[in-house]
């Protein structure tokens, strides 16, 4: 299948044959469908704090934050210019559509509309909009990251979704007036990222009284997956060389594999709201991330129990009961036959786990995965976020349960990565490789299988503990569209 040549660009670039092999593998015999049992619904498997609960879990975490090391991690490599597809469509097509007219007409509503206006001269017919806004010669949004684009306005200028995330980690990843952030970017990228944040640090540290912490990774061209013909043979390019595809977000896990910080907190480039709609955001990170260290510290508790050399049955009962009663984890059938040792064995295994607390909005019609009850490949069942590429749908069953969702997964995740002897896991250990994705593309006109690893919060964290908790519909304000910047959400007060 592979020729010298070959294997020295697969050796070159640093992927391990056998897993590209393995990748063959999985094109020729595609993915198992994840078999959900059920929606995790409020009060099964998905908590719901009332609103003493959130200020009791905020003051837990304000408490316990001067002794913890706090991180902020930012997936932020994506272009932007998906937000842009119509408009791109209307200036190099001609091809007008109501978005467009939407865009042409409520510009001066945008925040970079004073920078767009500089570009054009002030010219504010269609065309010219268009242009300066998408071309390289103008602001060049067309090309660049979310991360990198004014998002929002204010009385004193405007702020990209980079300072948002700097404003917002002030107030939640501050550690005696430190705050550390994390964003992934691409490559091409790095350096205007870097650009930015020295133009806008010091005034930030000074506003909030707090020094920023930066550090920023890329997506490990090692992650990249091959792609194939449409017979399952190696795509190649008009070189005669293997083309390799970036991997989607799945492929972070190696950059999240690298952080040291014993809470994390994830959360996407583009939910971001300007400061008058921050307060509840703020506080249920905070509520969230006090959940978490609760959970941990009885995760560590029986941690250390059941590592001791000797260990009591009312240990391994009360240890099985939290994982079933408390963390969802339900054993396999025939559990019950199972002998002490390999009982105490499983209990074990799935104490010691990195642990995630998950914020679920309620479904309002969004694409995207949810909170589900579903079985894992060791035939234990555990709570999994689930997305539609990963469920049967000509089975009616798994369809039902799954269009019968009562809430969307928003990527808002607070994460643990330490065992409770302050070790980090290695969090390539904890995913499932069974629950990638294969989509069809082209490339100069021929059709190819491309493969997306394991999803960052779907299939990579599959083995982790996990623990659903809902938040409010106004922590999640993403912005897939440019026109997404025109609701109120993402207006000033």
């Amino acid at each position: 299948m592979f020729s010298e040549k070959d294997l020295g660009q697969i050796a070159k670039r640093g992927s391990d044959l056998k897993i590209v092999e393995e990748q063959v593998e999985n094109f020729k015999n595609g993915f198992p469908f994840l078999k959900v049992k059920k929606a995790a619904t409020i009060g099964d498997g998905l908590i719901k704090l009332d609103d003493a609960e959130v200020t009791e879990m905020v003051d837990f975490f304000d408490q316990q934050a001067s002794k913890k090391k706090l991180l902020k991690f930012v997936p932020a490599s994506g272009a932007a210019s998906r937000m842009f597809k119509a408009l791109f469509a209307a200036k190099d097509e001609g091809k007008t559509t109501e978005a467009v007219d939407t865009f042409v007409n409520e510009i001066n509503r945008f925040a970079f509309a004073k920078s767009l206006k500089k570009v054009t001269g002030g010219k504010n017919d269609a065309q010219s909009l268009l242009e300066g806004l998408l071309n390289s010669e103008g602001l060049d949004y067309g090309s660049l990251p979310k991360g990198l684009l004014e998002f929002h306005e204010y009385s004193d200028g405007t702020r990209t979704a980079v300072e948002e995330h700097m404003v917002e980690g002030a107030s939640y990843a501050n550690r005696n007036g430190r705050v550390r952030l994390h964003f992934t970017v691409s490559p091409e990228h790095k350096t205007r990222f870097k650009a930015l944040i020295a133009e806008v640090k010091s005034a930030y540290e000074e506003k909030f009284g707090v020094q920023f912490l930066f550090s920023f990774s890329v997506q490990k061209k090692s992650t990249d997956t091959i792609a194939v013909n449409m017979d399952n043979t190696p795509f190649r390019k008009e070189d005669g060389s293997v083309l390799f595809r970036p991997a989607g977000h799945g492929a972070l896990l190696e950059n999240l594999n690298e952080q040291d910080a014993d809470v994390i907190f994830i959360k996407n480039i583009d939910n971001v709201v300007p400061d008058h709609l921050k307060e509840e955001t703020i506080k249920y990170k905070k509520a969230l991330a006090g959940l978490l260290l609760s959970y941990q510290k009885k995760l560590f508790n029986f941690a250390k129990r059941l590592d001791k050399p000797e260990v009591s049955d009312y240990t391994r009962q009360k240890a099985l009961s939290f994982l079933k009663n408390e963390l969802s984890v339900v054993p396999p059938k025939g559990f019950r036959n199972w002998s002490n040792e390999d009982k105490l064995a499983y209990a074990k295994v799935k104490i010691n786990r990195p642990i995630r607390v998950c914020g679920m909005v309620k479904n309002v019609g969004e694409p995207g995965g949810g909170p589900f009850w579903a079985q894992n490949s060791d035939e234990s069942v555990s709570l999994q976020v689930v997305e539609s590429a990963q469920i049967n749908f000509n089975s009616t069953s798994q369809a039902e349960i799954f269009q019968n969702a009562t809430h969307f997964n928003p990527v808002d995740l607070i994460v643990s990565t330490k065992n409770f002897k302050k070790e980090k896991f290695d969090l390539l250990a904890f995913r499932d490789p069974k629950t990638g994705f294969i989509t069809e593309k082209s490339l100069t006109g021929k059709a190819l299988k491309a493969q997306e690893l394991p999803g960052l919060w779907n299939g990579a964290m599959a083995n982790w503990n996990t623990l659903f908790v809902e938040v409010p519909l106004i922590t999640f304000n993403p912005v897939k569209t440019v026109n997404d910047l025109l609701r109120k959400e993402h207006q000033p007060k």
